[in-house]
C-alpha cells in the first residue's frame, strides 16, 4: 500500500460500543484511512459489521463492505479465540485482527511491524505467557498468529521480556518505587507534549516546593505504616535540574527521607546539558544518586536548534565528561529517531558519537506526534522522515548498539510513532534500570508525587491495581494537593487493608 491517504465519505459500524469504535480508529490510522465529507473520495462508504458466536469456542465474524459509485464489494473473515483467553479480551482482539487482514487483502500490506499491538506495554502479554509455562518458541508463534507481529519484533519483545525476569523477581508485595514529578523546563521542545512549565518566578517555585513537601511527609508516613521497602526512586519531569540550585538542593534533601535500606536505584532526569551545573552534579553525588539521564536526543546541531534545545552537541559531551570525572554514577542517554530534517546518515553520526562516550544505557525513542506539542501544530512547515526511513534509522541504530555491546532490556509503545516503531532501552551488562522495568510491568506499586505524577497501587495478589493521577495543571496541583494526598492514603487503605 502506498503512503497516500484514503478518503472515505461515510463509516457505518454495527455497534455503539466505545471499544469497538476505538479499535476501528486504530486500524484506520495504520492504513491511513480518513473519514470525511471531502470530495473526491476514494470510497462513498465503508461498513463494518462484527458478529460474535459463543459455541464450542468464541468466534468473531467480521464483514467489510465497500461502496463506490454504486458498486459494492464484500469481504468476510472469521477468527477463533484461544482456550486460555479472556472472552471479552479475545472478542476485541479478533475484531481488530479480522479488520486488519480484511483491509490488507483490499489495500495491500502496510508498514506495521507490531501488527495490531497498540498498547503501551506489550511485554505484559509476554510475561503472562511465560507465567503460564509457554515456551519461547511458542510465544513468538503466538505473537505472530494472534497479533500479526513481525518475526523481528516478536523475537525482540520475547527476548527482552525474558531478560527482565530476574529484576521482576526482586520485588515482593511490600516493595515499591517512588516517582517525583518536577513540572518545569528551561524551554519547551518542539515535540514535547508533557504538561511542563517554563521555569516560573521564585514565589511560584516556593509554592510548589511547599506542596511537594506535604506529599513527601505523607509518603514517609505511608512507608512506615505499611512497612514498605523502597526499591527505586525516580525524579522526572519536565527537567528536574532546571530548578535553581537552592531549590534543587531542597528537593534532594526531601528525597533523602524517602529512602530505605532496600533502595538500589535513585535516578534523576538531568535531561538537558544547559540545566546541569558543577554544583548540581556535586549535590547529586552527595545525596547518593545512582543514575543520571543526560538526554541529547540528537547530536546534530541544526536539529537541536530546530527543536528548541538551546545547547550544542559539544555541551552534551562536556557535561557527560564532567559527570564521569566527578564520581561513580550510571549515565543514561536518550535519542529520538525521526526528528525533522534528519537522515539515516545523521542518525548514524549521532549514535556513533554517543557510543564513543560509552554511557551505561541508551534509550532509543521513535518520534511520536502528540496532541499538545508544538510539532503537532506546525506539521505542514517541517519535513519529517517517512515511515520507511524511520525504520531504516531504527535498523542502523540497533546494529551500532549491538556491535558496541548493548542489549535491549525494556521497551514500550506510544500512539502515532514514526515508522510504527517502539521505544527501546539498551544497556551494558548489569546496567539495566530496575525502575524502567518495574513501571512497564505494572507488577509493583509506584507512588507518584509532584506535578502530573501517576500513582499505581498494585494489589498484593497482582489481580488488580488502583490509579491516581496528580493534576497536569500547576495551579490546580497547588490548590488541590491536600485532596490528592487524602485520596492516595485512602487508596492504600483500600488495597493494602489497613
Amino acid at each position: 500500500m502506498s503512503g497516500k491517504r484514503l478518503i472515505v465519505n461515510k463509516l457505518v459500524i454495527n455497534s455503539e460500543k466505545e471499544i469497538v469504535h476505538k479499535i476501528i480508529k486504530e486500524i484506520f490510522l495504520l492504513f491511513k484511512i480518513r473519514i470525511t465529507s471531502d470530495n473526491p473520495a476514494d470510497y462513498d462508504m465503508i461498513e463494518i459489521s462484527n458478529y460474535v458466536k459463543n459455541d464450542a469456542a468464541l468466534t468473531v465474524i467480521t464483514e467489510l463492505r465497500l461502496l463506490k459509485n454504486s458498486e459494492e464489494k464484500l469481504r468476510q473473515r472469521t477468527g477463533t479465540a484461544n482456550q486460555d483467553e479472556n472472552p471479552r479480551a479475545s472478542e476485541n482482539r479478533l475484531i481488530k485482527l479480522n479488520l486488519y487482514y480484511l483491509l490488507t487483502e483490499e489495500f495491500g500490506q502496510v508498514n506495521a511491524p507490531w501488527g495490531i499491538l497498540h498498547g503501551v506495554r506489550p511485554s505484559k502479554i509476554v510475561h503472562r505467557y511465560i507465567s503460564s509455562g509457554m515456551s519461547r518458541e511458542n510465544i513468538i508463534k503466538r505473537l505472530a498468529a494472534d497479533y500479526a507481529v513481525s518475526a523481528e519484533k516478536a523475537i525482540l519483545l520475547t527476548d527482552t521480556s525474558y531478560r527482565q525476569l530476574p529484576m521482576l523477581a526482586s520485588s515482593d508485595r511490600n516493595t515499591i518505587s517512588i516517582y517525583i514529578g518536577i513540572p518545569f523546563c528551561l524551554t519547551r521542545c518542539l515535540y514535547c507534549s508533557f504538561p511542563s512549565n517554563i521555569l516560573p518566578a521564585d514565589n511560584v517555585i516556593e509554592s510548589f516546593m511547599k506542596a511537594l513537601y506535604k506529599e513527601v511527609l505523607s509518603l514517609k508516613e505511608i512507608i512506615n505504616i505499611y512497612n514498605l521497602k523502597v526499591q527505586n526512586i525516580y525524579i522526572g519531569g519536565g527537567t528536574p535540574t532546571s530548578l535553581p540550585e537552592k531549590y534543587f538542593a531542597r528537593l534532594l534533601k526531601y528525597v533523602k527521607d524517602l529512602r530505605t535500606d532496600d533502595t538500589i536505584e535513585y535516578t534523576v532526569e538531568a535531561g538537558r546539558p544547559d540545566s546541569i551545573t558543577a554544583g548540581k552534579i556535586a549535590l547529586m553525588l552527595k545525596h547518593a544518586v545512582t543514575r543520571l539521564s543526560v538526554n541529547p536526543q540528537t547530536m546534530q546541531e541544526k536539529t537541536l536548534q530546530l527543536i528548541g534545545r538551546k545547547h550544542t552537541p559539544q555541551a552534551i559531551i562536556d557535561v557527560y565528561n564532567s559527570i564521569r570525572r566527578a564520581g561513580k554514577v550510571k549515565i543514561n542517554m536518550d535519542i529520538i529517531l525521526g526528528l525533522p530534517g534528519e537522515s539515516v546518515a545523521d542518525v548514524h553520526d549521532t549514535v556513533s558519537k554517543i557510543v564513543k562516550l560509552n554511557p551505561d544505557d541508551i534509550t532509543v525513542h521513535a518520534l511520536a506526534i502528540k496532541k499538545g506539542s508544538n510539532l503537532k501544530d506546525c506539521l505542514a512547515s517541517v519535513h519529517l522522515p517517512d515511515d520507511e526511513t524511520a525504520c531504516e534509522m531504527a535498523r542502523e541504530t540497533e546494529s551500532l548498539l549491538l556491535q558496541a555491546g548493548y542489549s535491549p532490556y525494556y521497551l514500550y509503545r506510544q500512539g502515532y510513532m514514526s515508522g510504527q516503531l517502539e521505544n527501546t532501552g539498551y544497556c551494558h551488562p548489569g546496567a539495566a534500570s530496575t525502575y524502567n522495568i518495574q513501571i512497564m510491568s505494572e507488577r509493583q506499586t509506584i507512588l507518584g508525587i509532584g506535578g502530573n505524577a501517576s500513582t499505581k497501587i498494585v494489589a498484593p495478589s497482582c489481580a488488580y491495581l488502583k490509579t491516581l493521577f496528580n493534576p497536569k495543571d500547576l495551579r490546580t496541583y497547588l490548590q488541590s494537593v491536600d485532596r490528592y494526598i487524602g485520596r492516595r492514603v485512602s487508596l492504600m487503605q483500600e488495597v493494602y487493608g489497613k
